[in-house]
């Protein structure tokens, strides 16, 4: 699949999916551009191939895969995720962020080696845990200074160095709302790409404390009960599906 400047090279006429080696040789104007085995696809090895400047390929045009998310199947997220996150190291480690050096691909891993340094470089993932934190029938959610409009979500934050995933969620919830939450769900996990998060998933019951905002990154939470919520994500994301599993608690 073809990647240039983070968006994903998609069929004019059909859903995205990786584009198929015949189609592929035919119409691309840049067959030396760098590309990436990033695993098997129907049984066959599947590429993320990198293209500068975005070029015209005839019968195809770039989508940001946020748009394309609500219409992908599971297993073609996951792969272009993985695109999306592979070429994005490409990119940035090309040279060693110890001695300057350039960096050269790994003979066995998936891997940037500096030949001065001996510093290996490997893709970067960069945890997070995200959490719908409920009170009875109400769950808190929260808008985001970058949000647009009246869209509100689940509270979400970076896992910091020499913490457990428990102890920053709750880290976060203190730091951006100024509760208290006791116990916590496991709910589930997913890729998020932009450019390189693992969603960590949990519900979390309220323990005390009133909502203050830290208004930085959250200016406004609310209460809001399962049948009366505002704008909020998709049944795509981790969030949307973390609130729909409450509504549905709460429904049934």
């Amino acid at each position: 699949m073809a990647v240039s400047n983070g968006l994903l090279l998609c069929s004019d006429t059909d859903p995205w999916s990786p584009i198929d080696d015949s189609v592929w040789r035919f119409s691309n104007p840049q067959l030396n551009a760098p590309f990436y085995c990033i695993g098997q696809y129907q049984g066959l090895d599947c590429y993320a191939v990198a293209l500068e400047n975005t070029p015209e390929i005839f019968g195809h045009h770039w989508v940001d895969l946020r748009r394309l998310m609500v219409n992908l199947i599971e297993s073609h997220y996951e792969i272009a995720a993985r695109a999306l996150q592979i070429i994005q190291w490409e990119l940035d480690h090309g040279f060693c962020g110890r001695c300057g050096s350039a960096t050269s691909n790994h003979e066995h891993e998936m891997a940037k080696h500096c030949g001065r340094c001996d510093l290996m470089f490997y893709p970067r993932l960069s945890p997070c845990v995200i959490m719908l934190i409920t009170r009875g029938n109400e769950c808190l959610l929260a808008r985001n200074g970058n949000f647009p409009g009246a869209f509100y979500s689940a509270l979400a934050g970076f896992i910091e160095v020499g913490e457990t995933i428990e102890g920053a969620l709750r880290r976060e919830v203190l730091e951006e709302v100024s509760l208290r939450v006791g116990a916590l769900t496991y709910f589930g996990s997913q890729s998020w790409p932009f450019p390189g998060q693992l969603m960590i998933g949990f519900h979390a019951e309220y323990e005390h404390g009133e909502i203050e905002v830290d208004g930085e990154e959250i200016v406004e939470a609310n209460w809001y009960r399962y049948d009366n919520l505002p704008q909020v994500p998709n049944q795509f994301s981790l969030a949307g599906q973390l609130i729909n599993q409450f509504v549905k608690s709460q429904q049934g």
